[in-house]
Formats: C-alpha cells, structure tokens, sequence
C-alpha cells in the first residue's frame, strides 16, 4: 500500500473519529451516563447483574447504591471461576483472555478480564486515537512513511482451561488487526519471545535497518532496548540509527527520571514525546497536546468512571462520586466500571484533574505505597511480607526502613536501594540483601520480571541505617506524632537521599 494511500486513509478516519471525539468533550457527562446505562442493560442477564437486579436500575444513584466497591481481592474468585470457563457471571459474552499483572495480598498474581467488546472499543480504539491526535497536531508529519517500533511484554500467551492469559501487551499483539502489524515492527514472531536477552538482540537485528519513525513502550525497558541499539551499530544517538524518527509514545511508569536520558540518545530539539494512561483494565487517557503534562480522559470507550477523594479513602467517610462533581487539583483514586465486566473496580491508581473542560488529568501516584519507576510495582504489602520472611530467616529484627530507585545512569541498569535501622542486624547484610531479592522475585511477578538477568534492575542494595535515624529524621522535619509516618517506598529519591545524608551525622 503505498503512503499517500495510507496517509489519505489516516485522514479520512482522523475526521470522522473527531466528529466523536467532539461529542464527548461537548457532552461529557451526559455520554458517561449513556455509557452506564448501556453497560448495565448489556449485563442484566449475567450472575451480578441478576444479583443486583440490573433490570431495575434506571440511574447513576441507584447503580452505586447497589453495586459495591472491590479491589482485585474482591474479585478474584469470580475471575478464578471464569478462568476455568464459566460463562456470563459478569460479563455477557464469553471472556477468552486474561491480562496478567502484579499481585495482591492473596495472590503473586492478578488476572484481569479482557472482553472481546474491551480489546475492540477500548484498547484497539485508543491505540487508533493517539495515532489521530498525534496527527491532527502535527500535520506535517511523515509517521506513515515509516514504522513504529514497539516493546511489549516479555512473556508468551498461555492456555489454560479454554481461557488464554498473559501480558495485555501479548494479548493486543497476538489479536492485531493486519493494518497495525502492516506499520509496525519488529514482527509479531520477535515481540512474542519470552527471554528477553535473545529478545533484545533480536529486535536490534530486525529494526536497525527499518525506517523507524515513532517509538511505542514503557520508557524503562525501551531505554535499555535504544541503548542496545546504540552500543550494536557504534552511533552517537538514534537519529543516526533513523534519520526519520519524530515521536515516542509512553506511558506504563514516570517519565519525569528519564527525561534527561532520553534527550541525550534523541538530541533533536523537534523531537516530540506522547504520554498515554493505560492498564490491563483498559486505556484511560492521551495527550491530546503537543508538549503538555496533562491527558484527556477518553469518555466513550466502554469505561465509565468514578473517583474517591483520597482525604476520604479507606475511611469510614469513604464516597465515591460520578465525573461530574471532581474538582480542580485534588487527589481521587480511580474506579472503574468496564465493558470487560469490572464494576466498580479500585485499579489503585490517583490523579488529580487539571481541567475540567474537557476533563484533562495527571497520575499522581497510587493508593499505596509503591515504587514503579521501571514498572514493577513493587507495593507495600510485597514488601511487608519479604522482609518479615527474610527477617524470620536470618533471626534480624527490623526498627523502620524506606526503599526507593536508584534511577538509571547512560548504560547503568537501575536497581532499588534499600536503608534499614535494625534492632538486631543480620550476621550477614549480603545474604539479607540476596535474600530480600529472591522473596521479592516469588511476591510480585512483574519485579521478577525486571529483575530477570539484571535486564532492567540489578540486584537491591541494602544499607544499615543508625540507631534512631527515622526518629532523628521526623524530628528534625517536625514530624514526631501519630499521625506521621515514615515513607517506605517511594518512587523519588526524596527522602532516601535525605535520611543517608543525616545517616552519617550522630545527633
């Protein structure tokens, strides 16, 4: 096909798609409640909407009266049983697939339900979308005459049960329509092998080439993968390697630490970056602005959305409340009711509004602790129960400890760095620290993942911290009460950077 055809094609779609585009930012809540009401009519008949008497439900009121609030917790047991092939307990129509992401408190795991109507309506429509946006931007752009090269997940599709499960990113490449392989690269074949040494090579030998012009991945694993590149072809940086390479398209962990990196490897002041907000519970939001922070909230892809002001969550005042009544500038955890049969689902991510016409927001972190700079999403509770394990194993008793990245330098792989005040120290801080690595790697898949022959993370260091640091620390920023917490994992070096500097002080 050649690229006047192809780029009149991507015109004729851009036009009308924001003939739709225009009737959400017009009417937001207005198609959000469109969209519940059809989402319910659509599951009446199913075992939760039977429960809940959906047939009855004839508003937003009504629906959130009804219908409770869960976590993955909440739901895993009616995954697990559509997992091993039961059909319409949430969903209508049969669920094939099942995104694997990192776990909870009851499983290493999670498996979160991917609909014939959520690939098409979500996550097909989204990827289409940044494509319209991106263009209706830069009408100069010559992205059609090349291909997008793109890094997914690691891991293979696996059967089980007549059920498929696997990365969401696995699962988008194995159903790709032909005209998104067609301008893509390297080929489904490469992007589906499992073990990303041979992996990465591969894609370097595939795409080196290619007229690559826009690059799609979380930015931590396509850092290692660009650095690759450079280290296989001897360039100084990537538009050497493609003369023609104008966008990279992220999303998945913050940009904000790498940001410095990637401007050295694409050194091209024209160079433009497009942020999305995705998950395997679906795609939530694009930038819709040439060099702009801030994401529009996509209204009309089977999601209807409600928020939790965060001053509120997980206390007895807990509400959850519809689009139409977020403020400016405030925290709200998100909750999601999907065409994938997620109703009122907590996917444990914040944002905080900064417009609201048209809804445009920013992540501003998760419900909990965490760090996920390279996508691992190492949560409080993995990191709870590793230390309690390896502390029963080295007899060592922990005071307090906080962990946060240590971000990526040109070619050095990143890592987490640890500072832990012990009441009784382990014999041997290396063992604990090998220890710690490998309880982690059996709690959370996705830091096992990473950690996977030091491909993105290399091993945790560990640090002895002085007796009462934590205590000296709170003190010494007015923190001493109650109410006051240390921070224990953190995705900024804020306070680790902090506390080792008044490490090496004897208050």
């Amino acid at each position: 096909m050649s690229i006047p055809i192809v780029n009149s094609i991507a015109s004729w779609f851009l036009k009308k798609r924001f003939h739709q585009i225009e009737l959400f930012l017009k009417y937001p809540n207005e198609v959000q409640n469109e969209l519940l009401m059809n989402l319910i009519q659509f599951a009446k008949d199913t075992e939760i909407g039977k429960t809940h008497d959906f047939a009855s439900i004839k508003n937003y009121k009504t629906f959130a009266e009804r219908v409770p609030i869960k976590n993955y917790d909440g739901w895993q047991d009616v995954i697990e049983r559509s997992r091993n092939g039961e059909n319409n307990i949430f969903w209508p129509t049969p669920i094939k697939w099942f995104a694997k992401s990192s776990g909870t408190t009851r499983a290493k795991s999670k498996f979160i339900p991917v609909s014939e109507e959520s690939l098409e309506d979500c996550h097909y429509a989204a990827s289409k979308d940044l494509l319209c946006m991106y263009l209706n931007n830069n009408e100069d752009s010559q992205l059609f005459r090349g291909k997008s090269l793109r890094l997914g997940g690691s891991k293979q599709l696996y059967k089980e049960n007549g059920t498929v499960f696997g990365d969401l990113s696995a699962i988008l490449i194995d159903n790709m329509p032909f005209w998104a392989e067609f301008s893509s690269t390297p080929s489904n074949k490469v992007s589906l092998m499992s073990d990303w040494e041979y992996k990465m090579q591969a894609i370097v030998d595939e795409t080196r080439h290619e007229n690559v012009t826009s690059l799609a991945g979380v930015p931590s694993w396509m850092l290692v993968l660009l650095n690759h590149v450079l280290e296989t072809t001897g360039k100084k940086n990537l538009h050497e390697v493609w003369p023609n390479l104008e966008v990279y398209f992220h999303g998945g962990v913050s940009f904000t630490p790498y940001t410095d990196q990637y401007k050295n490897i694409l050194p091209d002041s024209g160079f433009k970056y497009y942020e999305i907000y995705n998950a395997s519970e679906g795609f939530f939001a694009i930038q819709d602005q040439n060099n702009s922070k801030d994401l529009l909230l996509m209204l009309d892809y089977g999601i209807f959305y409600e928020f939790i002001p965060m001053d509120i969550y997980a206390t007895s005042e807990e509400k959850a409340i519809p689009l139409s009544d977020v403020e400016l500038h405030k925290n709200y955890a998100v909750i999601i009711t999907t065409n994938a049969g997620l109703w009122r689902y907590k996917i444990g991510d914040t944002v905080r509004f900064t417009s609201l016409n048209p809804y445009r927001i920013r992540v501003s972190g998760r419900t909990k602790h965490h760090i996920n700079v390279f996508g691992e999403e190492l949560i409080i509770e993995n990191a709870e129960d590793a230390l309690k394990t390896v502390c029963n194993a080295t007899h060592s008793e922990i005071v307090d400890y906080t962990a946060a990245p240590i971000f990526m330098e040109g070619k050095e792989k990143g890592a987490h760095e640890w500072l832990i005040e012990f009441k009784t120290p382990p014999t041997d801080i290396h063992y604990f620290s090998e220890l710690l690595d490998r309880t982690l790697k059996t709690l959370n898949s996705d830091y096992e993942a990473k950690r996977y022959n030091n491909i993105t993370l290399n091993q945790p260091k560990v640090n002895i911290a002085r007796k009462n640091l934590f205590y000296d620390w709170l003190k010494q920023n007015n923190k001493l009460g109650g109410q006051h917490k240390i921070p224990r994992l953190s995705n900024t070096r804020e306070y680790i950077d902090e506390l080792l500097v008044l490490n090496l002080q004897y208050v």
